[in-house]
């Protein structure tokens, strides 16, 4: 089984200012500044494999579907991967 990839977590820390985070972690910062219990997720797309700019496609995409029923990039497995393309 592969090792998940450690994840620099200053933007689920609050050890940097938001406006000195990336714009990816800038996202991530503010879903999990909204929903605490929502970081494992978070946590797991900022971990993946994916370019800056699939990030905060997942990350959109995820956040997007918080408020939607059955929304199927609610799970971050989902975001990551229509993401990657």
């Amino acid at each position: 089984m592969a090792k998940a990839k450690k994840v620099d977590s200053q933007w689920s820390k609050g050890s940097a200012s938001v406006d000195d985070l990336a714009p990816r972690e800038r996202l991530a910062h503010e879903i999990v500044s909204e929903h605490a219990d929502l970081l494992p997720s978070v946590e797991r797309i900022m971990a993946a494999e994916l370019t800056e700019e699939q990030g905060i496609v997942a990350l959109t995409a995820f956040r997007d579907s918080l408020g939607v029923a059955g929304d199927p990039n609610r799970d971050p497995r989902v975001s990551i991967a229509n993401a990657a393309g």
